[in-house]
């Protein structure tokens, strides 16, 4: 055990973390996302977790980067539907707070997102049952 570690990070989740360099992405994968059929180099199985916690913890511990445009990428909504997820609001909320910075938030659509994921580091399959909850976090450096 270790002080300080929210119990959510699991031992597997937080080796990748500090396994990651600058540049490195990280999906966080919703419940219906094809999470192990693109997964290319690891695959992290956070069941029964919410991304929304997840990634209130995970920002604790990882510096996003600040030398890119989007250091956040969402996947968009399908062109023509009407809807407005309201987790991207949770997202942003826990990014200004535990980055203590403002930043634009990249949209690209389902089939660029997965392409994207299949090049990332690692993927986190979550619980998450909320629509359009998958999100890319690019790892910066400590400053």
């Amino acid at each position: 055990m270790l002080k300080g570690i929210p119990s959510i990070i699991s031992p597997e989740l937080m080796k990748i973390l500090m396994e990651m360099g600058h540049g490195d992405e990280i999906v966080l994968a919703d419940a219906n996302f094809p999470s192990a059929s693109h997964a290319q180099h690891h695959l992290i199985r956070c069941d029964g977790r919410g991304i929304p916690e997840l990634l209130a913890a995970i920002l604790k511990f990882f510096p996003l980067d600040t030398y890119v445009e989007h250091p956040v990428t969402l996947m968009d909504v399908v062109e023509g539907e009407q809807f407005q997820p309201t987790i991207w609001e949770n997202y942003e909320t826990f990014i200004q707070k535990e980055q203590a910075i403002s930043l634009q938030m990249e949209y690209v659509d389902r089939f660029a997102f997965y392409e994207r994921a299949k090049k990332a580091y690692a993927i986190v399959a979550t619980g998450e049952s909320a629509q359009y909850a998958n999100i890319i976090l690019k790892k910066g450096v400590l400053t």
